[in-house]
């Protein structure tokens, strides 16, 4: 009995032990499935953060496609839909279309004489990749540029290295090579459903033009224009062919027609051809005189563009100011997890012909602190247009207190409202040129994209907000102090001034070729140049600035999009200041030239050239199945009014200048140009 209670006890103590060892067991069994939970939990969120990463680019690259996606189910309906529907319903809310211009004119019995060159213009003409870096493997002339735009969503810092150029030499990067389509797909439509040229094209078609009678001057538009030549010899190209177009056409003269920065590079070509090689084209003092009969520049910024410059400082014009103001930090940080402006700022300052815009004629030209030639300017208050005409009348009680007060538009940079209000005795200016420069940026390391500004420093930047208001005059100065490396390439292939002498040698460089002011046009007095231009649009003329909250790291300064002001017809919306012009190109550098600078024999005309002056006066499209309107006068969509198409397909069929009507002016243009004190 004693044996079998100490067998029993023993049996209990070892299942007394055998359960506590259990429960220690379970203790650490349950402290290691807390951690594998805790393990899981922590690998799950990372995994989800890593998902969160991705879906932040994805989401961008997908919302983009399917914006492409929608539009192109649109243009598809669009065109699936038999013609007959919108013509009705257009003609039921409008009343019956006019035929198209070549359609009129044939019926008058005009036909094929001159044979034309288009010249298109900065960012219209297509790009195509020819050699590149791994990255874009497949796209073997493919379009970089126009077109579906395909490549910027899919690849876009791909798209971005590929469009650029090297930021020393101007020219092609190591490894690659983009260039420009040929033949006139190049630029009859920026993209699908996006008419460039294709209009005109195709009226010119209804009167008998076909492709052996027009040639699209197609070029790299990156490039300085001199560099077409060194790199493609476009320049020789352009020759060759006008002289073959004359030579199989019985000696008929061509008409040219550029557009936009076309007319600069046209303007660079006439004295190109004349100049002795190897500098120029070597065709003699007469070349363009045997070889032209008009030249018909359409929308072209003869004396630059203000809007170029907020591109170049800050890289964005009123649109891109605007929905950076809507979303701030948006366009600046991360958009396919890149920070979007400045690699547009880093792509777009490679690009040596977006300096050829920089306003010229400095202060003589666009004005000072306290005037400028549009003074006094009141916007326009326009009628309903009728069926067949477009009207507008001058009001003279609206913005009267615009009126008395008067705007500094000489004043296109200004940093704040206050500054571009202000009388200049009581701006106080602190020179920016003296400033310390250096690499004294703060958390640099955290910027993804390099700029110049990085090289700025603070004290470099907050130098260029004090000295608080910029001239035509003093913008190279900054843009100098802004952007070195740049405005060292561009001084190479551009100048802004006006000639003292233009006998002096030194304007024989090609530097000066594409200004007006420092150049002569050809000898060849029975050429004609047209003017031809939108006007009625509010365009780009000064801006009000600030310095932006992220100046450390990101493009210091912005377009002030809160300075308005404050009447619905006020000459001042989101920080942009508007004059008349084609929302563009501001009808002083479009018109100033053929209105006063080479009217009549001028020391910059001097062989008397006739030049006219044709404005379209703006008229948005009744309805939306009009598309982009046949009497617009937008910078673009000019190229498909039919009054302007009109006056093309007349001249090309033989007429001149006298047999359109000499002059057509809706604007102040030669009251402005009276105000210019330039000597002629």
């Amino acid at each position: 009995m004693a044996l079998l209670r100490r067998r029993k006890a023993s049996e209990a103590e070892k299942a007394q032990h055998s359960g506590s060892k259990s429960d220690k067991e379970i203790e650490r069994t349950d402290e290691e499935n807390d951690k594998n939970i805790n393990n899981r939990k922590k690998a799950k969120k990372a995994k989800f953060e890593g998902k969160k990463k991705w879906s932040c680019l994805d989401s961008c690259c997908w919302f983009i496609g399917c914006i492409c996606t929608v539009w192109w189910i649109l243009l598809f309906l669009y065109n699936a839909m038999p013609a007959s529907i919108p013509q009705y319903v257009t003609e039921a809310i409008t009343g019956p279309l006019p035929d198209p211009p070549g359609v009129k004119l044939r019926k008058e019995g005009l036909t094929a004489k001159h044979p034309v060159v288009f010249v298109p213009g900065i960012v219209t003409g297509g790009l195509e990749l020819w050699e590149g870096h791994q990255c874009a493997e497949g796209l073997f002339r493919k379009r970089l540029w126009g077109g579906s735009f395909g490549e910027v969503y899919k690849r876009p810092l791909c798209w971005v290295e590929h469009m650029s150029l090297n930021n020393e030499t101007g020219l092609d990067p190591s490894g690659i090579r983009v260039r420009p389509v040929s033949g006139l797909v190049a630029a009859d439509y920026f993209a699908a459903g996006y008419f460039v040229w294709a209009v005109l094209i195709a009226n010119l078609a209804r009167i008998g033009y076909e492709e052996k009678t027009m040639y699209m001057a197609a070029y790299d538009w990156r490039l300085a224009f001199q560099n077409t030549e060194a790199r493609d010899q476009t320049l020789s190209r352009i020759k060759s062919n006008i002289e073959l177009m004359v030579a199989t056409n019985g000696g008929k003269k061509a008409v040219i027609i550029p557009h936009s920065m076309g007319v600069l590079y046209f303007l660079h070509f006439m004295k190109w051809v004349e100049a002795p090689a190897p500098m120029g084209g070597g065709g003699g003092s007469d070349w363009c005189a045997k070889h032209i009969k008009a030249v018909m520049n359409i929308g072209g910024p003869l004396l630059g563009a203000p809007k170029a410059v907020p591109g170049l400082l800050s890289a964005e014009a009123k649109d891109i100011a605007a929905a950076r103001a809507m979303a701030p930090g948006f366009l600046d940080n991360d958009l396919f997890r890149v920070q979007t402006l400045q690699h547009v700022m880093r792509m777009t300052r490679t690009w040596d012909s977006t300096m050829s815009m920089i306003p010229k004629g400095g202060d003589t030209i666009w004005g000072d602190l306290d005037w400028s030639p549009e003074e006094s300017y009141v916007p326009r208050k326009r009628k309903q247009r009728d069926n067949d005409s477009q009207t507008a009348e001058q009001t003279d009680t609206e913005t009267l207190d615009s009126q008395k007060k008067g705007i500094n538009y000489g004043r296109i940079i200004s940093f704040g409202k206050d500054v571009a209000e202000a009388p200049s005795s009581e701006i106080e200016r602190i020179d920016f040129k003296g400033a310390i420069k250096g690499n004294n940026v703060a958390n640099i390391t955290s910027c993804d994209v390099w700029t110049e500004y990085h090289d700025m420093g603070i004290e470099g930047i907050k130098a260029v907000a004090e000295y608080k208001v910029y001239t035509a005059g003093s913008l190279l100065d900054l843009l100098h102090f802004v952007a070195p490396k740049m405005m060292a390439r561009g001084d190479a292939h551009f100048s802004y001034g006006i000639a003292d002498n233009l006998d002096d040698p030194k304007y024989e460089h090609y530097k000066y070729w594409s200004n007006p002011l420092e150049t002569k046009l050809p000898n060849a007095p029975d050429m004609e140049i047209y003017s031809m231009y939108g006007v009625g649009i509010p365009t780009e003329r000064a801006y009000v600035y600030k310095l932006s909250p992220y100046s450390e790291c990101y493009i210091p300064f912005q377009i002030d999009t809160s300075a308005d002001g404050g009447k619905e017809d006020s000459c001042l919306k989101d920080g942009v200041y508007s004059i008349d012009g084609d929302e563009t190109v501001p009808v002083l550098s479009a018109g100033f030239m053929c209105a006063k600078g080479w009217r009549g024999k001028t020391r910059f005309n001097p062989s008397g050239i006739q030049t006219y002056i044709r404005e379209y006066d703006h008229a948005p499209p009744a309805t939306l199945l009009e598309g982009r309107g046949t009497q617009s006068g937008a910078h673009v969509d000019i190229m498909g009014n039919f009054a302007l198409i009109e006056d093309i397909i007349r001249v090309a069929a033989g007429a001149t200048g006298e047999d359109l009507g000499g002059d057509q002016v809706y604007s102040d243009i030669f009251k402005w140009s009276d105000k210019i004190n330039l000597p002629l």
